[in-house]
């Protein structure tokens, strides 16, 4: 099978007279590879691979699939697997003829004889785990087995693509880990190229070759998981990715200060003035005695597996931030910690 590429050049989707769903989409999907589009609700992932699978055409730009522009190409002509987050899938046929139906309605000349279609079958049975339930019909399977049923479908057809549109979103949170490492199994073994809609942080980051961060219907970043995490490059991927806390500081004299307070140094080159900070639970840890600390008040405490989760404040006014530490590390509610911020994620607020 030969992956190919998925460019999207300056795509604008606007429904009604309302802000545009896609602002100017510039995106390129590598062959072969995983990569997952995330955000809020409302950010235009969705409209983006709806118009990658032409279900929804564009007001402006262009769909490449490689060289081939397939802009203006009806949804048939394209040649996408797709996938729904609800299945899909058709009641009245059991499993074997919900894989087969793509293959059984193609046009005579291009139609898979009867031997190849249930070889194919056979083949995506054995490849999605299924083997054996057949004859079953829908609703005699487990949402996970329907799911599975939805990709066997979309495979059999030999897509250039593989689109994925919130596909575990219906399903409970340990059937949905267990269907992650799955599907990114079932990736590296067929190599299709593969976009994944999803609002689950951590299904992005654990799945995805790259992930690429909408917002508005505009691109904020892409990145590998690590770079997407540990670099976010704009205000909004920094307050979207990691239960972010924004605290509202200001950069005077080199520090970065919460009123008069200086907590932290300020990255070298970044200006004066208003500015965001960014905190998540991992970049606090408590304090060794003799180093510059920041002092904090604990307003509340709760456990949370082999750790506990310490809300504190840096400075009245400011939202609580969270901290996790050992169940060794005694703390009290109204106590006074010192902390130390060992990861630094600003932003300077723009002037008006």
């Amino acid at each position: 099978m030969h992956a190919v590429a998925i460019r999207a050049q300056g795509l604008i989707k606007a429904f009604g007279g309302g802000a545009a769903a896609l602002a100017g989409i510039d995106l390129d999907v590598r062959p072969g590879e995983l990569l997952a589009l995330l955000g809020p609700s409302g950010s235009g992932k969705t409209t983006l691979l709806r118009v990658v699978a032409g279900l929804e055409h564009a007001n402006a730009g262009r769909i490449l699939f490689d060289e081939e522009d397939a802009t203006a190409l009806p949804v048939q002509a394209r040649n996408v697997g797709f996938v729904f987050q609800h299945y899909a899938l058709f009641r009245h046929l059991n499993v074997a003829d919900n894989i087969a139906y793509g293959l059984r309605v193609r046009p005579r000349a291009t139609r898979p004889a009867r031997a190849e279609i249930r070889r194919r079958v056979g083949e995506l049975l054995d490849l999605v785990q299924l083997s054996g339930l057949e004859k079953r019909f829908p609703n005699q399977l487990s949402g996970g087995q329907r799911q599975r049923v939805a990709l066997a479908r979309a495979l059999a057809v030999d897509p250039k693509v593989l689109l994925l549109d919130e596909p575990f979103g219906a399903l409970d949170a340990q059937v949905r880990r267990d269907l992650r490492r799955w599907l990114r199994e079932i990736h590296d073994r067929t190599g299709h190229t593969t976009l994944f809609v999803t609002h689950d942080q951590d299904e992005a980051l654990e799945l995805a070759d790259r992930v690429a961060i909408l917002n508005k219907g505009k691109l904020e970043q892409i990145g590998t998981p690590d770079e997407i995490y540990d670099h976010p490059a704009t205000a909004f991927v920094a307050g979207f990715i990691g239960e972010a806390v924004r605290l509202a500081v200001e950069v005077r004299d080199g520090a970065v200060r919460i009123g008069e307070v200086g907590i932290i140094s300020a990255p070298i080159g970044t200006p004066s003035g208003p500015a965001e900070l960014f905190v998540r639970p991992d970049d606090l840890t408590i304090a060794a005695a003799g180093i510059p600390a920041i002092k904090a008040r604990v307003v509340g405490i709760r456990r949370s597996g082999p750790a506990r989760r310490v809300d504190i404040h840096l400075a009245e006014g400011q939202p609580p931030v969270e901290i996790e530490v050992g169940t060794e590390t005694r703390v009290e509610k109204g106590e006074w910690i010192s902390v130390t911020l060992k990861t630094v994620r600003l932003f300077p607020v723009a002037s008006v």
